[in-house]
């Protein structure tokens, strides 16, 4: 059969121009969105990236009833099963490479490879729903990756001090505690510039001892 005249031979295009790498680009780090089912990871990398995102949503079934926690987030239709992928540079010679992970439980078996080489890490949270965060914390506490805490607005969750959140989240005084809207992307790269602003600090920290 000759295929170059198949009207269904699919044509490979090279990377799209917003997508290619900055040329000034001299160093890319990986940081890792993580917290529990529907806190916003997913709507995080999509409204900070500045490609298109991948990621990797299906349609959620009545097989996930009594398995999955939806609570907060009855609506969501769909859900991450694998991971969410962007990229933000955060000046002309540094970029980071975001890798949301999924949220339920019974996939967090893929967390261990998302977490190779990931320099820090935000941890979304819901305060309808903070004891899902619990073991998300412990798990970047074994694996000994920084991380700092964005609080996700939602329209009907409560407003805690950052303090009582601390508490709560049996959390040391230096790891940073934010609120944002996962949905801006301003909010979400102030989100990102304090994790990067804090990991200096632990370098810089670390260089003194």
């Amino acid at each position: 059969m000759d295929f170059r005249n198949s009207k269904n031979t699919d044509t490979i295009t090279g990377p799209r121009s917003e997508d290619v790498l900055p040329h000034t680009a001299s160093a890319a780090v990986k940081v890792v969105i993580v917290g529990g089912f529907g806190v916003g990871k997913t709507t995080m990398v999509g409204s900070v990236s500045e490609i298109r995102p991948l990621t990797t949503e299906e349609t959620m079934t009545e097989a996930g009833i009594g398995v999955d926690d939806n609570y907060g987030s009855e609506t969501k239709t769909a859900t991450t099963v694998a991971m969410d992928f962007g990229r933000i540079s955060i000046s002309d010679e540094l970029v980071l490479y975001l890798f949301g992970t999924p949220g339920q439980e019974r996939f967090w078996f893929l967390w261990n490879g998302l977490f190779e080489g990931a320099l820090g890490a935000v941890v979304l949270i819901d305060t309808r729903r903070l004891e899902v965060s619990f073991d998300v914390i412990g798990r970047l506490e074994e694996r000994g990756v920084p991380f700092v805490i964005a609080v996700n607005d939602f329209p009907d969750a409560p407003h805690h001090p950052v303090e009582t959140l601390r508490r709560a989240l049996d959390l040391g005084p230096g790891v940073p505690i934010m609120a944002c809207d996962a949905r801006l992307r301003e909010s979400s790269r102030d989100v990102l510039m304090t994790l990067m602003r804090y990991l200096h600090s632990l370098t810089v920290a670390a260089a003194r001892v």
